[in-house]
């Protein structure tokens, strides 16, 4: 019997057939509805083209609709190859040149963006999806296979060129049944709130890890704090994961202190560092937060166990049942407890590589080992601590974004000699990009900054604050401008500096 996500839809149809699956927005679907649809939704694609390992991209906020067709591209074998819903034209062309989709479906508001950037590329409407919803049922042959693509998740890499990370069939059921092992309370029958956007992992991948482990979630087109606690409340969510953001929001509201959250069985923060005080305020709610580490690569992410969530807050935890962390230290070799060096993840969960990127793929894992480019420690009971990030990535509103990929769209700008992007503190995402700019400031401002940014860049991307330095930035030994240098002067940016945008 094949190890697929396809297969666990199936069964969940029939054991489950009514009970709910998803809603997303207050729109439901049933499991058994699900299947039906997304059958549908397959012989339409057939019928168009696709054919098994070609690529459909979707470029779209999350909709019923786009949750439906994301399982019909997967149960005709075809790769689901989501884009960030925020790109700009250029962002979108440079993806499809990449994944070479043989099709690619939008919402209205991102349609004349996605028109522009296709050339050849078939593009239709979601409308078209949402239509098939009532249709008569159909049957699709094709079986997908555990070690078939399903899906591809593009993640930001230091050198400002984006991956897409191969998610086959086996590695999504080896996650979700991890999880489920491990976390029984979570499995069939449990209630899940997913905010993350379907063009990352934290929203495509647990919509499939979820619905493979018969849960019911609930989902939205965009975090709204008062929203998300809602449905905490209302719906009596067991199972919450996202970036500490998102909690922290949450936590800010003034009706926070009143909400009744004794259903809340699991809740996971990743993507970040933890503080402590947030974590002492959901305690203090009778909710266990579990810090949590993981990447795009390892397949997931894993929290703490609620032995060490409970004494020691600020630790990751020890892996899963299936996965285990290392660190290696200076000399190449594995290092001690207590020692500081790069976190590795070796998992049953890992991915097969980059798409179409063998020499990427071959970089990051070796041996097994997924080398991640974070800084951590481990105790001598195997603990994860989280300490830092070795790529140059900036985490804001849990999207990720590629520091040098923003800088060298401002080093276009006449008169800019050169230019750093570090995170900035933000109180509504966590993380949003700081420029610092050194050059002829006679020859640019701000706003052409800017406006440079805005063209070239999705709007999360585009730096919220802008330094014009009179002088050249600091350097280290090796001639690099010098971020922890920079990084100690702008500390506390978030709270000295003006928004420029």
């Amino acid at each position: 019997m094949p190890f697929t996500i396809k297969r666990a839809l199936q069964w969940w149809a029939r054991e489950r057939a009514d009970e709910l699956a998803l809603s997303v927005d207050g729109a439901p679907c049933t499991f058994a509805a699900l299947y039906d649809w997304s059958a549908r939704i397959g012989a339409f694609l057939q019928a168009r083209g696709v054919r098994p390992g070609d690529r459909v991209s979707m470029v779209a906020m999350n909709s019923l609709s786009y949750a439906a067709l994301i399982f019909g591209v997967m149960r005709i074998g075809a790769i689901g190859a989501p884009i960030n819903f925020r790109s700009t034209p250029s962002e979108i062309a440079a993806a499809f040149e990449a994944l070479t989709p043989s099709l690619v479906l939008a919402d209205e508001e991102r349609m004349a963006a996605v028109r522009d950037a296709a050339g050849d590329i078939t593009v239709l409407s979601l409308h078209e999806i949402e239509a098939l919803r009532e249709c008569p049922s159909v049957a699709i042959a094709h079986e997908p296979a555990p070690d078939d693509a399903a899906f591809i998740i593009g993640t930001s890499g230091s050198t400002g060129r984006a991956k897409g990370v191969v998610y086959s069939h086996r590695t999504v059921m080896t996650y979700a049944a991890e999880f489920a092992i491990t976390q029984p309370l979570c499995g069939a029958g449990s209630r899940v709130f997913s905010p993350g956007p379907f063009s990352s992992s934290s929203g495509y991948l647990l919509l499939n890890e979820f619905i493979a482990l018969g849960a019911t979630l609930f989902i939205e087109s965009q975090f709204r704090p008062e929203r998300a606690l809602d449905l905490l409340v209302g719906e009596k969510i067991t199972t919450f994961q996202a970036a500490p953001i998102f909690f922290e929001r949450i936590a800010a509201l003034p009706a926070f202190a009143g909400a009744d959250l004794s259903s809340l069985h699991f809740a996971q923060a990743a993507g970040a560092r933890v503080p402590p005080a947030l974590l002492r305020t959901w305690q203090d709610k009778g909710v266990v937060l579990r810090h949590a580490y993981g990447s795009t690569e390892a397949g997931g992410g894993w929290a703490a166990q609620l032995d060490t969530a409970l004494s020691a807050p600020e630790k990751c935890g020890r892996g899963g049942m299936f996965t285990e962390y290392a660190i290696r230290g200076a000399d190449g070799g594995f290092a001690r407890a207590g020692e500081t060096g790069e976190i590795l993840v070796r998992s049953a969960c890992l991915t097969p590589g980059y798409w179409n990127n063998p020499e990427a793929t071959c970089e990051a894992i070796k041996d097994g080992w997924l080398h991640t480019g974070d800084i951590g420690l481990m105790d001598a009971d195997g603990n994860l601590t989280f300490v830092d990030r070795l790529k140059d990535i900036i985490i804001s509103g849990g999207l990720n974004i590629s520091a040098s990929e923003v800088e060298s769209v401002i080093n276009e700008v006449e008169g800019v000699s050169e230019v750093a992007v570090i995170a900035a503190r933000d109180a509504d995402f966590g993380e949003t990009p700081l420029a610092i700019v050194h050059g002829d400031a006679s020859r640019f401002t701000v706003q052409a900054i800017i406006a440079r940014c805005t063209e070239k860049l999705a709007r999360y991307k585009t730096p919220r604050y802008v330094v014009i330095e009179p002088a050249p930035l600091p350097r280290l030994p090796s001639g690099k401008i010098s971020k922890p240098a920079l990084r100690e002067r702008y500390g506390d940016a978030g709270a000295r500096l003006q928004k420029v945008r």
